[in-house]
């Protein structure tokens, strides 16, 4: 009873439910309520120790080796900024200072500490420094030659046959391109600037079928050699013969060649990349031919060039259309008035460009590997060729590529490697300063 009031057993029951539910209800909200929190809060992690944390670890490393004896015992100090620490080389020859911080140390072997019968290969080498800006990544090593040297050195006269040998392969490579500038340039007049993307072009093509399809390098290269004409003739369908219709000058044109050179160079670059491709087709074994080392791919590619270059010898000699050839280099007037068809011989011309430019790219694609640019990093030595040779003339672009390449593989033998294409040049202005129509050209009267 509240206040007077009776409270029956139904209010009772009643009060009893509406209790438990609050109750209940109570327990679950609080629940919820904890778990938010237990959500929300973020749980503290404890801070990562920095012992053993190798990135603050700097080490002065090495190892002694007498041939192929390791030298234990040997002892190896490490000074530098008021550091100073010894080190004794293990049972595998292997010595190692850990260093307080990066800087400059200077690091010594104690030659009495080594073994009975070893000793350094140079007696003014015992000592060996770090500098401060080496400390790149957190190991250096440093080594002390001992006991004497036994690498294989290489005579003067060796090396010269070993650079004669390439600088042939390398210059009939040249002379497979060459020989299409000098015919396009005889026949039309036209210096093509864009030859070099054709060279690159049968590369590509190889890499493509023979490494990215797996097909046979050979079969790939008589495809590159097809689709390479096939190329040639769309270069002069498709742009240069209604150019020469419109009659455009000789110098719009050149003009023109340097732009789809442009064009076409890029569009490699971005369909397959500006790393270098590796032709790896099987044929990278070495043969040793008495001091010189050369590479089945190389020797095949020797092989091939010359017996190409000899098929475009007998080609312009033997048959009708090479005849008709050179009868339009020399004068397309009177080629077209003797009843040649001019348009034709020019179209034949430069699918034959077209297909030896591309069988040039795959020799230098087994060479040098593929690159998107390979073509014009050889271009200009293309156009020294034909101008050494004389303009012009086919047989003259052989010789002046043997020559170009010749000269820029044996003039490593005394000069930098990095200089060997601009001595090329230099050779060029040389010989035009003494014969200016060139090696095989013929002699012109001006005026």
């Amino acid at each position: 009873m509240i206040a007077g009031i009776r409270i029956g057993p139904g209010v009772r029951l009643v009060t009893m439910i509406l209790t438990a539910l609050a109750l209940c209800l109570g327990v679950v909200l609080g629940s919820g309520a904890l778990t938010a929190n237990a959500a929300t809060t973020p749980v503290p992690t404890p801070a990562p120790t920095q012992s053993g944390d190798f990135t603050n670890t700097y080490t002065i490393t090495g190892i002694l080796r007498d041939g192929d004896t390791l030298v234990t015992g040997a002892e190896i100090t490490v000074e530098g900024g008021g550091f100073s620490e010894v080190a004794t080389t293990d049972d595998t020859g292997r010595w190692s200072v850990v260093v307080p911080e990066k800087g400059e140390y200077t690091v010594t072997l104690d030659v009495d500490t080594l073994p009975e019968g070893v000793a350094l290969r140079d007696a003014d080498k015992s000592t060996a420094t770090v500098a401060a800006d080496e400390w790149q990544v957190n190991t250096i090593t440093r080594s002390f030659p001992l006991g004497a040297d036994t690498r294989q050195t290489t005579g003067f006269f060796e090396q010269f046959l070993q650079r004669l040998a390439a600088g042939l392969n390398f210059g009939l490579l040249i002379a497979l391109a060459a020989i299409g500038i000098t015919l396009i340039f005889g026949t039309t007049g036209l210096n093509n600037f864009a030859h070099g993307e054709m060279v690159t072009f049968g590369a590509i093509v190889a890499w493509v079928f023979a490494v990215l399809l797996g097909l046979n390098i050979f079969v790939a290269m008589v495809i590159a050699l097809v689709l390479g004409g096939v190329f040639g003739y769309l270069n002069d369908w498709l742009l240069w013969r209604p150019l020469r219709r419109k009659g455009v000058k000789l110098v719009q044109a050149m003009i023109v060649s340097i732009g789809l050179a442009i064009a076409v160079r890029y569009l490699y670059l971005f369909n397959i990349g500006g790393d270098t491709k590796t032709m790896s087709v099987g044929l990278s074994d070495v043969v040793v031919l008495g001091p010189v080392r050369i590479t089945t791919g190389s020797i095949i590619s020797m092989v091939i060039s010359i017996v190409a270059l000899l098929l475009v010898g007998l080609f312009l000699t033997r048959t009708r259309i090479g005849k008709a050839t050179r009868a339009v280099s020399d004068n397309p007037s009177l080629a077209a008035a003797s009843g040649i068809d001019v348009d034709r011989i020019i179209r034949i011309v430069w699918v034959l460009a077209g297909a030896l430019a591309a069988l040039a790219g795959v020799m230098l694609a087994l060479y040098r590997q593929v690159s998107w640019d390979m073509g014009f990093q050889v271009l200009l030595l293309m156009f020294a060729a034909v101008t050494l040779g004389g303009l012009g003339s086919a047989y003259g672009a052989l010789v002046g590529s043997i020559v170009v390449g010749l000269f820029v593989e044996l003039s490593t033998l005394f000069i930098p490697a990095d200089l060997k294409y601009a001595a090329a040049l230099v050779v060029l202005i040389v010989v035009l300063l003494v014969r200016p129509q060139g090696i095989l050209g013929r002699k012109e009267r001006i005026g």
